[in-house]
């Protein structure tokens, strides 16, 4: 990563979301030498030189353009917890950090999944892949990505977007499917549940990586106008990923294939099971998406699998207590 110029004033770069991915993002922006300033609706977080905090609802057409204010990039990471009400929540956030951005002047950046492709005809499958989604999110998905872009060409505000994969790797979180979860079954010796076929391709994303390639797409005058596939650092199957983590742990991994009928009747009580049980296509076909381009355009490829997979299991022991060490020795 190039060292910041003394003699250039920092730019500032406003991030929106503090959680696995923003809260990188901003390390990688301070590092290369902007300031930056970090919006959550939750209370600050811890204190770095450059990095500012600011805690309001992005909904907030009023907050949206304060937080904006003086901005060079925008950085839309917000993603809402309730999976089950993306229809009431996800487009006004969307759309109000898009409306401030553009009246900041500011690019925008934002973090996207793959959710608006459906079914890709063949895999892996690049930006030019047509939209064709098979799912309520996925419509929802990719309406809000082709607003986005219908902005830019418009001229409204100079916007991109980067498509990940599911994420996986030290700070992956609970809401996704090789994070927290994967780390407590480890830990204790239990199978892993996991959707579809297991040992059909399946793109798995290194958070790290994420945060890497938004700070590129915000900071390259070749970025915006288009989405980009970010770089990808697992390629091969689901049941693959788990067993590399849990060899590198020195633990067997066993994986166990939860039916669509279950997550179903789970979502009577838990709404967000029920709401990802449309979503358990991504799994039955291979499902692969090419970073070619963005490597070509920007000379930056995601982290090597093996040490993404070492990294990966670094965090889980270090997530341990010594009692739990010692029980799985």
């Amino acid at each position: 990563m190039p060292r910041p110029d003394p003699f250039v004033p920092p730019e500032l770069h406003v991030v929106f979301g503090a959680g696995q991915v923003g809260r990188r993002l901003a390390t990688e922006l301070l590092a290369l030498g902007h300031s930056v300033r970090l919006v959550r609706r939750g209370p600050p977080g811890p204190a770095l030189p450059g990095l500012s905090w600011l805690s309001g609802d992005a909904t907030d057409p009023l907050f949206a353009r304060e937080a904006c204010r003086g901005a060079d990039a925008v950085y839309d990471c917000t993603n809402p917890p309730d999976y089950h009400r993306w229809d009431e929540l996800l487009p006004p956030l969307r759309r109000g950090i898009r409306d401030a951005a553009a009246r900041a002047g500011a690019r925008l950046v934002a973090l996207d999944c793959l959710y608006m492709y459906g079914r890709p005809a063949a895999s892996p499958f690049d930006e030019d892949t047509p939209l064709a989604p098979c799912s309520h999110k996925g419509e929802l998905r990719a309406l809000l990505a082709r607003e986005l872009l219908e902005a830019h060409a418009r001229g409204d505000l100079r916007a991109t977007t980067g498509r990940a994969s599911d994420f996986f790797g030290p700070g992956a979180g609970a809401a996704a499917l090789l994070g927290d979860r994967l780390a407590a079954r480890l830990r204790a010796g239990r199978p892993f549940e996991v959707f579809g076929d297991p040992d059909l391709p399946h793109a798995y994303s290194f958070v790290a990586d994420v945060a890497r390639g938004l700070a590129v797409l915000g900071t390259h005058d070749a970025a915006p106008g288009r989405a980009w596939h970010l770089p990808v650092a697992w390629t091969g199957t689901t049941r693959g990923l788990v067993e590399a983590v849990g060899a590198a742990l020195g633990r067997p991994a066993r994986l166990r294939a939860v039916p669509d009928w279950l997550l179903r009747v789970g979502g009577l009580l838990d709404p967000t099971l029920g709401a990802a049980a449309e979503m358990t296509y991504q799994w039955k076909v291979p499902y692969v998406p090419d970073d070619g381009r963005f490597r070509a355009a920007f000379g930056v490829g995601p982290t090597p699998a093996a040490d993404a997979v070492a990294a990966t299991a670094r965090a889980i022991l270090e997530g341990e207590t010594p009692e739990r060490r010692r029980d799985a020795a």
